[in-house]
């Protein structure tokens, strides 16, 4: 089996980068299961029904989120459909929306971290809750953790290892080059990266963040415009039998922007 994971998708530029390369991807690397963080996906900020249908459209099976999934409110209602649209499962167990769902021949998991994000239930003992409690599992499993820190997640994939096929991080936008299969048998990564704006920091106007900076006053960010979007994302490879992790490999691209 083979699994393609998008880092978060950037607004429109992340959108169209995604409709331009997903379909060739799926085709050309023989892929059987893509997910994208798409909490990103609407402005910059959140995604709705209309951006998630269109990641659908262009080839994506599930859309995971973390701490921007709330900041759409016409999402919620979505939330709690049969669209394979995930919120971080340590949310609340009140909080709208499912954190996992059955793909298929896998099962996608979204967790978020701690450290630097928020008061969110346990990630570790949450994965052991869905891990211990679930009956039938497929044998691949796939953990999108949208967190912060770096030793938070490299944390959480050593915990899962061996029982899970992979951990995934996303969430800071910035592809990292520490792709490797652990001990056990779990594909790791500390982040994805992101699909969106290249001429950009971390997806938004330059200009606007450095204004944040200088004068530490709040305002609206952007998402960067003009010029090419980078196209961030990781395939792992999983043996069908046990379920382990064979490969993984960054899967990076770069298109032209439209300028629009």
């Amino acid at each position: 089996m083979r699994v393609l994971m998008i880092g978060d998708v950037i607004g429109r530029p992340g959108r169209r980068a995604v409709r331009c390369l997903v379909p060739e991807l799926r085709r050309d690397l023989q892929i059987d299961l893509v997910i994208a963080n798409g909490e990103n996906s609407a402005g910059g900020a959140g995604l709705t029904s209309k951006t998630a249908g269109e990641l659908f459209s262009s080839g994506v099976d599930v859309v995971t989120s973390g701490n921007h999934v709330w900041d759409q409110k016409e999402i919620i209602p979505h939330l709690e459909s049969e669209a394979a649209i995930l919120r971080p499962l340590n949310y609340p167990p009140a909080a709208p929306g499912h954190g996992h769902v059955d793909a298929g021949n896998a099962l996608v998991v979204n967790l978020i971290g701690r450290v630097f994000m928020g008061t969110f239930d346990c990630p570790f003992r949450t994965a052991d809750s869905v891990l211990d409690s679930e009956d039938g599992l497929p044998k691949a499993v796939i953990v999108d953790i949208h967190a912060e820190a770096t030793s938070e997640k490299a944390a959480l994939a050593w915990y899962l290892d061996g029982r899970v096929s992979a951990v995934l991080g996303t969430h800071t936008h910035v592809a990292t080059a520490d792709a490797r299969i652990l001990p056990g048998g779990t594909a790791f990564v500390s982040d994805v990266g992101m699909v969106g704006p290249i001429n950009s920091i971390i997806g938004v106007e330059p200009k606007e963040v450095l204004e944040r900076f200088l004068t530490q006053m709040p305002s609206r960010l952007k998402v960067a415009k003009q010029g090419p979007s980078i196209f961030n994302s990781v395939m792992v490879e999983i043996d069908d039998a046990s379920g382990k992790a064979i490969a993984i490999a960054r899967v990076d691209r770069e298109i032209e922007g439209d300028d629009g």
